[in-house]
This record gives C-alpha cells, structure tokens and sequence, in this order.
C-alpha cells in the first residue's frame, strides 16, 4: 500500500470510527494533506474495495472499512495514544480503595463497572473461582442425599454449593470431612488444595472411611467445576451499548450484543483466549463465533496475582467502532493496576 492509499484508508477508518458512517471521495478530497481530485480519491477507494479492505453500504454511497480492513487497520496503523495524569490517577485510586473497602468479588465488579464508564462501552471480567484464598469449609445436611458445602474466602466472601452425598451418610462424617478440610485449607486456594488432595488420595483413604471420603471429594469436584463453569463472569454498563445509535440496523445489533452477553460460555471462552499472550488482545466482528451475528468488538487484557499466575481477564465490548486507540491503554492500565492491587491482598 503506498502513501497515497494508506491515507485515504485511515481517513475513511478514522471517519468510520467517530461517526459510523460512509465517507464519500468528495469529502475525502477536501481533508486530505495531498491535493487529489474526487475522480483520483475514487480510483484509490476502488482499489482499496478490491483488496477487501473497504466496501459501499449502497450503490452511490461512500466507502465503509470491513472487518478485514479494520483488522488490518489496527495491527499496522493503529497508533496508540496515552492516558492523560488524571485518568491514571482515577483508575488507581478506584482500584485501591475497591481493594481495601470491598471483597475480591466486589473489587472486580468495581474494575468492569470504571471501564465501562470511561469507556461508555459494557465493562466485562472474568475471573476464576479458584484463585480466593480459602478460611473456612463446612458440609450441613440438607436431606438423605444432599448437603450444602459453604466455602468462606479469606476476604469475607462466601460461597453455597449443593453437594450430592452417599446416601446413608451420618451426621459425624459431615462434621469429619469438614475437620479435615479446615485442617489443611486455610490460607490455600481451592485448585491447591484440590491438587493436594489428589496426591494424597491414598493417605486420605486410609484417614477417612470410604463415605467421608466421597463426601469430600464431592465436594470439591462441585466447587471446582468443569472449565468454564469454575469461572465467574461481570458484566457492567450494557445500557451504554444504547447509546449514539445511527440506525435502526444498529437496535438490532445491540439486541444481538445483549444476547451475547447472556451466552456466558462463550464470553468466558473469549476472554479466556486472551490469557494466551501478553498485554491486550483485540477481538473484532466475526473473527470469533460470539460477536458473529451483532458485529461487536471486544479490547481485553489478562491481570495476575503475586505468584505472576494470570488469575483473569478484563475488558470492553463494544461496537466495532469502538476508540481503539484511547481504549486499548485504558484496558491495559487498568490489568497492570488491579494486577499491582491483587499482590497486596
């Protein structure tokens, strides 16, 4: 692509990004830095619909870029800008005092509700289960063959799950299991203390009899989960996604999102993709089967606690037209920060 062409292109793209709508070559010719007739601007925007990279909505209308195009846009063209001293300082700040006032849980509920403030787009994160430090386990009965196993995380958070246990299973084996449990969980995280357990199987077998023993592992394997279902997701400011709407083609759009955000496996799957790598992943359209339909972008990063281990993502979803360039330093400032937060708990 020469000169000439990435111009135009970035014109057209940046034209796209702050109104949704087509630019024509008549309005691109006025604003170029290049004095270039209509007639030269629209031999450009041919070539540029030929490549893939823009498309017309309609027979005489401007030019739109296509996900390809924006794709392209932001791996070669997309020049990041930088947050400004007062948003640093807002997002540090909320993120301490959510830290210091609040639970993990409502910490991060904090962190998608900031971004989708500054953003004006739905804040998202994903976090998982395993990753709270543990002070306390109790199993009470609830009938013949269930019991409700209440997990207490060093933060204050509680967490209720119904276990399924062997039937015939006395009232000393719930107070056992839940001795045992106490005796080794305290300060350790779920996956820990699960992974020890598995080890240990052995030992454990010949502490517990077999019934207690499946009423603990029961419970664990409840806590834990299959992958995806350990995993929590927030989502904050989804009326944003209302706002500024250009067409009625956009309403339908925005129905689709919020059908999006209800699938919560894919959200957690998409946002566990970016774990993969280091510092933001961007996510456009159909490039990935959540935002297929409704045409939607997702900016995300992952954050980590004190050992370095990734323990979730954060991120915005938005349109595809979403400020990439002043998004994608508020996501990854915000990762480091909760990062910085998560090493003092």
């Amino acid at each position: 692509m020469n000169e000439r062409s990435r111009e135009i292109f970035r014109r057209i793209v940046d034209s796209y990004l702050a109104t949704g709508e087509p630019v024509g070559s008549r309005n691109l010719s006025r604003v170029l830095a290049m004095p270039l007739s209509p007639a030269s601007v629209r031999n450009v925007m041919q070539d540029l619909e030929e490549a893939g990279l823009v498309y017309a909505p309609h027979t005489s209308a401007g030019r739109l870029p296509t996900e390809f195009g924006l794709r392209f846009f932001v791996d070669s063209l997309l020049e990041i800008g930088d947050l400004s001293a007062d948003e640093r300082r807002r997002i540090e700040a909320d993120m301490r005092a959510a830290a210091r006032d609040r639970t993990f849980d409502e910490a991060l509920a904090e962190a998608s509700q900031m971004l989708s403030g500054l953003t004006r787009s739905a804040g998202v994160v994903v976090a998982s289960k395993d990753n709270a430090r543990l002070k306390h386990v109790e199993f009470v009965q609830l009938d013949p063959a269930r019991a409700l196993a209440v997990l207490v995380s060093d933060d204050g958070s509680i967490e209720n799950r119904i276990v399924d246990t062997p039937r015939g299973l006395p009232a000393s084996s719930l107070v056992e299991a839940s001795n045992y449990l106490n005796a080794r969980i305290r300060g350790r995280t779920l996956a820990e203390v699960r992974d020890e357990m598995q080890a240990a199987s052995e030992a454990a077998k010949r502490e517990l009899d077999q019934l207690t023993a499946r009423l603990v592992e029961a419970g664990l394997a409840s806590w834990a989960g299959a992958k995806g279902e350990s995993q929590q997701l927030i989502v904050r400011g989804q009326a944003n996604l209302l706002e500024d709407l250009t067409a009625l083609e956009d309403l339908e759009r925005i129905r689709l999102l919020f059908g999006d955000l209800e699938t919560k496996k894919d959200v957690i799957d998409l946002l566990s993709r970016a774990e993969t790598g280091e510092g933001v992943r961007i996510f456009i359209g159909s490039e990935n089967k959540l935002f297929s339909l409704s045409g939607s972008s997702m900016i995300a990063a992952p954050f980590r606690d004190k050992e370095q281990k990734i323990v979730g993502v954060l991120g915005v979803i938005g349109p595809t037209r979403l400020n990439y360039a002043r998004i994608v330093p508020m996501v990854d400032y915000t990762a480091k920060v909760l990062s910085e937060v998560l090493k003092g708990r």
